[in-house]
Formats: C-alpha cells, structure tokens, sequence
C-alpha cells in the first residue's frame, strides 16, 4: 500500500494511526490499476470488525453497480457480511445479493441458512430482501425451500413483505411449472388481501402464471375495482389490463343493440348481396327476430369499473391513462367513449416515445370512432421539430379525421407539409393527400390539380411519388382525364424513379385509347432504354407493348415484336418468362392459338380503381395499448381479448358475504348512511344501470364508488331503482338527511307520471316485477328530471333538466330545455353562467341569462335552447360559477328532436304516400295485454315521442305526425294493432336515422 498516502491526498481519504489509507472511488486507478488488485482495498474494509468501514465500503460497492460496473468478483466478500448485525449494512448487502445471486449461485447456496433466518428477521426490510434474494437463486434443489418461504411470507403482518411474495410468484413459476397448483393457492390468499400495496403485484403474479383462471377474479372484482384509484401507477396498468379482459368475458357488449344503421348505413338501408340472395322471405323473419332481443341493460359491476376508470385519465402516468383509453375503447358504450379523447390528446405533450405509442393507439381509434377527436383536430398538426415517426403518424390521423367539412383546412395543412425538407415525409403526405381525394369525392378534382402542379417540382421523389398516386386517382375517373395522361408521357423523358416510370407506363396502357397519338411513342422510346431499364419497368414496357398491339397493331406491330424479343434474352427469368407468355397470347403460332381469342379480355378488361386504405384499419384486433398492437404482430405472450358473450354469465358470482358479526358495525352504517350519495350518481352517464340486481350486490357497488358529474343521459333511472328498493327494505331507522331528499326527489317526479301509465304496472308493490316496470315507466316519461351534475360533483350545486316539449322563443329551430338549479351547501354560488361549448359541427347553444346569485337552501330554473341539428349527438358544455367548472353533457331521446304536426287523415295518406321505398321503416312487434286500449297506446307513443295524433277511421290503427326541429322534415308514424297476430309498426320519414332509432324508442315503450 506505498501509494496510499498519494492516494488519500487525491481523493480526500482519512486514516489513523495504524490503519490503512482507503480511497473512495474503486475506479479511480482506471486503466493503469492490475486487475488482481482491483478492489482490494474494498475486500480489506468489508472484512474489519468496524461496521463504519463495512457500511462505506457497501455504499461505494453499490455505487459501482448503479453506473453499470461490474462488482461480482466481490461477492465472496460481500456474502459474508449478509449476517453483520448492523440494519444499515445488512439492508445493502441483500440489494447486491439480489443483483449478483443468480450468477454466482454456488456461493450463494452456502449462505442459504442464513437467508431462512433473515425470513424471521423482526425488521420487514430484511424479511422481503432475504426473500427477495431466496428467490433470486435459480437452482431447483432449493425449490421447496422457496416454496415455504412464500408461503410464510403471504401470510406475513407487513404488506411489504406480502408484496415481495407475491413478486416472487413468477420467478418460482418460471423455475418449476410443476408448482403451479401450489402457487395459485397462495395467489388466491394473496388477491383477497385489502391492501393497495400488494393488489399490482399480485394481479401481475396471476397473469404470469395462471390468467385462465378467471374464478379466482370473481370474488375480488369488486375490491379491486375500488382499490384501483389507490393502487401504485405500475399496479394500476396491470389490474386495469386484466379486468379488460375479465369484463369481456362475464359483461354483454354494451353496443349489441345498437343499430346496424349507425354501424353502416348503407349496409342497412340497401342490404348485402347475401340478404337480396334470400329473397323477400327475409326481410319478414329479420322483423320478427329483432323485437325479441332484450333492451340492453348494465350491469352494475360494468358500469362499477368504468366510473371507478374514469379519474385515471387525470394520472400523471402515461402509462396508466393509456391503459384506462382501451379499457373504454373495448368495453365502454359509444355514448362515453368520448372522454378518452382530452386525455390521450394531453399526452401529446410528452417526450417523443410517448407521444409515438399515443399515436399509434390514436390513429386506430380514429378510424372507427373519428368523431370523438374532431374537436381537437389542431392537437395533431405536425411542427417542424417533430421526428419524422411522429409526423408520420399525426399525418395518418389527420387524413383519418378528414370528412367534407374540415377538409379545407387540412389541405391546406397538406400543402404547407409538402415544402418540408424531411422527403419521408413528403412523400407520405402526398398519399395523405391522395387518400383525402378517394375519401371525399367533391374535392379529387383540386387534389389531382395539385398533384399535377407538384410533377413541376424539382425534387425527383416529389415528382415521382405524386405520379404512384396520380396514376391511382386517375383510375376513378380516367375518361376526364387525358390531358393529365398526356402530361405524363412528357414526364418519361426526365423520371429516373422505377415505380413511378412504371405507374406512367402502365396509365398510358391501361388508358390508350385516350391518347392514341402519345402511346406509340412512349413505347418507341422505351424500347430504346429497354436494357437499361429495373425489372418492374421493363415488365410494364412488355404490357405497354401488349396492349398497344391488341388497339393499334399498324403502328406498333414492329415495334412490339422488337420489345418482345429483347426481353426473351433478359437476365431475369420473370421478364424471360413474360415475354414468351405475352408472345404466345397475341401473336398466336399455327398450333396454339385457344387463347389468343381473348386476348383482349385479358389484357384490357376494366379494373376496379384501388382502394386507398389506413394502414391501421384492422389493427383493432389486437387489444390497444399492447406490443403486439404497437408492432402490428402477435408478441410472445400476448393474450388475445376474449369476445363478448351471447348471453351473460350469472352476475352472483361476484357477490361477497358479509359475516354477521360485521353487518351491525359502525363502519357499516356509515357506509349504509352514504348509499344515496354513491346510487345517486349510479347513473353517471347512460340508460345502463340493472333493476334486478340483488341487494348484496348493490351494497358491494354502490358503497365503495367514487362520484362524478353524470352525462345525463338517464340518472333518473337508476336513481328510482336504488330508492324504491330502499323503501321496500324499509330502512327508516338508519336513513339521514340526504335519504330524505333522495326520497323527496323520487316523491317529486311520480307526481308527473300520466294516470294510465300508473295503471299499467303491477299491483304487487313487494315483488321484483313492480320494481321494474315502475322504473320503465320513469324512463319513459314525458317531463322526466334528469340529472345533469350531483350536489357533491357540484360542491354543494344540484342541477337537474327536463325536456319541456314547449317551443323555444330564441329560435323554433331548438329544443327548448329546462335547468332547475339548486344549492344545497352553506354558501351563495354566485355568476351562474354556461362557459364556452366545444359542440359537433351543426350543434349550437342559446345560453340562458347569467344567474348572479344562489342563496343557500334557494332553487333557480332557467331555460337554454340547443339545436341538436336533428341527431342524438351530446352537447357537451361548462357549468361555470365564479369559482368552478363543471363539465355536463345533454343527450337527447330521438323523440324530443320533432314537434307534434295536426293533419287531416288524407293529408296524412298523401304525404305517406311520397315517403315509401328507404323512407320507410317496418317492424313487428307483439303487444302485451296492457297495451290494448287506446288511452294506453297513445299515451306510450307520445310519452316516447313529441308527436300530434291524426284522426283514423279505423278502430284498430293508430297514426300519428310530426316535424323535426332543424329541417323540418316529416315523420309519420303508425301502428296497425291487430287484434290476433304482430301487430306492425311503420314510420315514414326523410330522415332515415331518425326513423330507425324512433322505431326502436317506440317498440321498446310497446313491449314493456
């Protein structure tokens, strides 16, 4: 050690008298230090009685390993410090243990009894790091060893040590398969646990090892889902993961019933080639099996995991909200997906990796569900100093988003990108633009022109790629035109790029006729260049040749026979091999001959224009967010996102007893005393809440969620459901304040239902039937109060609306829409006003006058008018008080969209007599005995929809009319009521959307 003193003073080392000098940076000697030195000065600290010295010596052998230094030459030393009695010490001799036990597993091995020790060690640190370590030591012998060792540890008092065991779960899994029984006996144990620090691991130890086992799942659905929002940000991506795929397997899909129409329109109104393949037959049983499908209803627990989901979108991890994305994506109705888009658009403003796989999932979305990033179209304009994957992808969105109304404005974006100098670039964005003009028919023609201007460009990939997508616009309309073709031609003479002189060629074949002149000389030409010409030329120079031959064989005759000989010496068998085929087919030999009859046929038949498509049209079927998604290829162990079932598996599985002695505790009634808050909001944004789910099940749903401002779709609903069956359980000792207005509220809103609506449901007020239909017949009020934000989303603000079916003074256009305000907190809300909207092309909001002041206790009604430009579109708008704001949503029932018409029943014959063929929609339905008088069929028919009835002559038929609000159009319904067999309902109407979805309202209000 003669150069520790030089040593010291370099690097600041301190030693006594009679103590030797140590360093504290063990790379310090770099290159020039002996390799059977290195470290030494290290093993000498590790083996002194002093613990200071052992602790400095960990900290800088930990250090090393930190930066990427190799430090396993130490492990003999280390490991015999794993028994030091220091905490400090021990704590960092098991992280290098961890690091280093797999490669040096021998001398790991001899100090295994010290480990099972340090199982029993009273601080949990040491306990989860000689765990940790025990199962870092991959060698079979040691297998039961480790198998205990879990075992204990899943039963352990810290949740730390519990965490770690269910950590060691897959390394276990992975020694020794054989396990595996064993292993989901502790993952069981594990996933009824309620900490949050152990939900993340062990849900990743049930997917590694056992995620058929979708049973074990059942009993803690519920806990897991109200656990999430507390559960670390890696936890929560895995949990959220695997109850997308539980939720596909034990939920309906929640878009079933949804019209074909919405899907595809034209599929619906002008059928398959297979549905006219069936005859008229079909169209009968088709209307006969759709009524018998059951109106969708949610299942609590599915609507329990999307409201719990919802509040992650607002996590700092990008991970976690991509995660909760394709949980809506795959299992949220249509209605509520929308809220993704803000959230993922927000992620856009991260580093470049994230924004990479963010787009990706985005562009996929995009093309199924392209309204719901409209709004935030500039989110994905491209900056210079975006990489060019990135520029790429917002590209591919961009044209995914494009539709008539923004196409302007993307074209123009279009055009400033193709001055970019990042030529990848460029080029993707002219088929941008190319696919913009297949898309959208009205603007090919300023594309093409556009395009044309472009082959002017100096840059030769400019050119060359705007000729690939000329040649493909031009095959949808090539008769108009020739003058582009002929332009062209010009351009064989300068084009160096190989697909693009190959596009040139194959237009100027393809569409000879429309330049008889240019063609033989394009081929005259070529023929020069032949030999020096890529294969993919040359074998369009031999159809060039070919089809000249075939429409003008004075001219070309020669020169074809040239051109056909060249390529029967080429180097390329394929070209070789053309030349013969093509020879044999138009100038036939004296034996052969059969198909040279068609050879026209075969070399001018008419081509259909390709189809310019998404590259990520049908990644859809891998689940978003994955790696498989991202590399659009199925990784290793991927799992593949399980199909919606046919009919739903028995909802009780997930229900959990409660012991008896639990049930009187005060938790438990003050989580009994909470129900109403958590039902009031069960219906946060859609018809979607069950009316027959038992009482064990609702207490598990509704006393664990978390509240949010609903959607409005139909709060009410399940408002009804939850307080009807507090009142039948007769709960008035335990009920506070908020019951009451709960009570008051439901009270309210059964004064509004009609007298012949209260007669048709059944007189058993106890059974499970009366609380059912009492709620259908909520749903299907005229008046019905709707929840637009609950007193607690709102701090204390209640805000309720009604459809009031009365005109609107602003504008007869709108629907006229009642607010009903009120303040239940201990404060005024004072500047009660709506912010500004972000609404759907089309919809448009007349605000109503600013409320100044709220007084507490004090209720307040204004009315707004939207213009829903006749769809069921959600207006999506801010409640704004000086202080907040809350974000509402009014979605309206199709029949509020119309206004009643009083005609004559000829006028009514006449003007049905002018909406038949695709204006009219028919479906039968079969009418339960409730709904055979007239005062009951008119009362469900315009209680569904704001129609006027129209005298009838006869006793069995009913007809009723209206308008629709934005344009106006009539909508006339009927109903033929027969006494014996289906009745047959039929409406009328321009608006075919409209018509199917009223069709729908209306046999659902029938039938029940």
């Amino acid at each position: 050690m003669s150069a520790a003193p030089a040593y010291s003073e370099d690097k600041g080392g301190s030693a006594g008298p009679g103590e030797p000098e140590y360093g504290h940076d063990p790379a310090s000697g770099g290159i020039f230090s002996s390799d059977y030195k290195r470290h030494d000065d290290l093993k000498e600290m590790l083996d002194t009685n002093k613990d200071s010295l052992k602790l400095e010596a960990m900290k800088r052998i930990v250090a090393m390993i930190a930066r990427g230094k190799n430090a396993s030459d130490l492990f003999p030393a280390v490991v015999k410090n794993v028994a030091c009695k220091n905490i400090e010490v021990k704590k960092l001799v098991y992280v290098y243990l961890v690091r280093y036990a797999e490669e040096q597993q021998d001398l790991a091995l001899l100090s295994i009894s010290t480990f099972q020790r340090g199982l029993k060690d009273p601080n949990q640190l040491i306990r989860a790091s000689a765990l940790r370590v025990l199962s870092s030591i991959r060698v079979p012998i040691i297998v039961p060893i480790m198998m205990l060792a879990i075992k204990e540890a899943a039963s352990d008092m810290s949740p730390y040590v519990r965490k770690t065991a269910a950590h060691a779960i897959p390394k276990l899994y992975s020694l020794d398969s054989d396990q595996k029984d064993q292993l989901i006996e502790v993952i069981e144990k594990l996933l009824a646990d309620k900490t949050t620090l152990v939900a993340g691991s062990v849900v990743m130890a049930f997917e590694e090892v056992c995620p058929e086992r979708i049973d074990l799942i059942h009993k803690n659905y519920r806990k897991l889902c109200n656990l999430l929002i507390d559960v670390e940000e890696w936890g929560q991506v895995v949990i959220i993961s695997m109850l997308t795929r539980y939720a596909r397997t034990q939920f309906l899909s929640p878009t079933q019933n949804e019209s074909l129409l919405e899907e595809n329109p034209e599929k619906a109104f002008y059928g398959s080639e297979e549905d006219e393949a069936k005859g008229p037959g079909s169209e009968e049983a088709a209307a006969t099996t759709l009524p018998a499908r059951k109106p969708y209803v949610m299942d609590p627990d599915h609507r329990l995991l999307l409201r719990n989901t919802k509040p992650l979108l607002q996590s700092r991890s990008a991970a976690v909200v991509m995660a909760v994305a394709q949980l809506y994506f795959h299992l949220a109705p249509k209605a509520e997906v929308g809220v993704i888009a803000k959230a993922l658009v927000r992620l856009l403003r991260s580093h470049s990796e994230v924004q990479y796989v963010v787009l990706q999932n985005v562009a996929t979305m995009s093309i199924k569900r392209r309204g719901m990033f409209e709004p935030y179209l500039k989110s994905f304009y491209i900056r210079s100093t975006d990489p060019t994957q990135i520029k790429i992808l917002k590209l591919e969105v961009l044209t995914n988003l494009a539709n008539e109304t923004n196409i302007p404005t993307v074209l123009r974006e279009f055009q400033t990108y193709i001055r970019s100098m990042d030529k990848d670039f460029v080029a993707a964005t002219i088929q941008a633009i190319g696919r913009c003009a297949t898309n959208i028919g009205w603007v090919r023609d300023t594309c093409l022109n556009g395009l044309v201007q472009l082959l002017s460009n100096r840059d030769e990939l400019v050119v060359a790629e705007s000729v690939v997508v000329i040649k493909k616009l031009l095959q949808m309309q090539p008769a108009q035109h020739g003058e582009i073709i002929k332009h062209l031609a010009k351009l064989t003479d300068n084009i160096q790029v190989p697909m693009a002189r190959a596009s040139i060629l194959w237009l100027i074949g393809e569409y000879c006729e429309h330049v008889p002149r240019i063609a033989p000389d394009v081929l005259r030409k070529m023929a020069k260049s032949f030999t020096a010409e890529e294969d993919i030329v040359k074998l369009q120079v031999i159809n060039l040749a070919a089809k000249l031959y075939l429409t003008n064989s004075k001219q070309t005759k020669l020169l074809t026979q040239y051109v056909l000989s060249l390529a029967k010496y080429d180097q390329n068998y394929d070209i070789r091999d053309r030349a013969r085929f093509t020879r044999q087919l138009i100038v036939p030999s004296e034996q052969g001959g059969a198909l040279s009859r068609h050879a026209k046929k075969l070399f001018l038949a008419p081509k259909p224009a390709p189809v310019l498509e998404s590259s990520f049209k049908d990644r859809d079927h891998f689940q978003l967010g994955s790696l498989s998604h991202l590399l659009n290829a199925k990784a290793t162990g991927y799992q593949e996102l399980p199909d919606w079932p046919e009919e739903a598996p028995d909802p009780s599985v997930r229900n959990v007893e409660v012991p008896e002695w639990t049930k009187c505790s005060s938790r438990e009634k003050r989580k009994e005393k909470e129900k109403p808050f958590y039902s009031d909001s069960e219906g946060e944004s859609g018809p979607t809440e069950s009316a027959d789910s038992d009482p064990e099940s609702e207490s598990e749903s509704d006393s664990k969620s978390s509240s949010e401002s609903g959607s409005g779709g139909s709060s009410s609903e399940s408002d009804n459901e939850d307080q009807d069956e507090d009142e039948e359980k007769g709960r008035s000792s335990e009920s506070d304040q908020s019951e009451e207005e709960g009570k008051k509220r439901q009270m309210k809103k059964r004064k509004k239902v009609p007298e012949g609506q209260e007669g048709g449901s059944s007189s058993d007020e106890g059974s499970d039937s009366s609380s059912s239909s009492s709620e259908s017949e909520m749903t299907s009020e005229t008046e019905e109060e709707q929840e637009l934000l609950h007193r607690v989303a709102g701090e204390g603000l209640a805000v309720d609306y009604t459809f009031s079916r009365q005109p609107f003074s602003g504008d007869p256009h709108m629907v006229s829409v009642h607010i009903h305000f009120s303040n239940s907190s201990d404060t005024p809300i004072k500047g009660l006003h709506v912010g500004t909207p972000k609404l759907p092309a089309g919809i448009s909001i007349q605000e109503f006058p600013e409320i100044e002041s709220l007084a507490p206790g004090e209720s307040a009604t204004a009315i707004m008018g939207i213009n829903f430009c006749d769809s069921t579109q959600a207006a999506n708008f801010q409640l704004c008080t000086q202080t907040r704001q809350f974000y509402v949503s009014i979605q309206p029932p199709v029949g509020e969209l119309m206004a009643p018409v009083f005609m004559s029943e000829n006028e009514f014959k006449k003007e049905q007599g002018k909406l038949t063929g695709m204006n009219e929609i028919t479906e039968k339905l079969t009418l339960p005995d409730t709904c055979r008088s007239d005062h009951i069929v008119v009362q469900k028919v315009t209680a569904t929809a704001n129609l006027g009835r129209v005298p009838c002559g006869t006793s069995d038929e009913y007809r009723f009319a209206g308008r629709t609000l934005t344009s106006g159009s009539l909508v006339l319904l009927t109903l033929d009521a027969r006494p014996t067999g289906a009745a047959q309902l039929t409406v009328n109407s321009e608006k075919m959307v409209i018509g199917t979805m009223l069709v729908k309202d209306v046999v659902q209000a029938l039938t029940q």
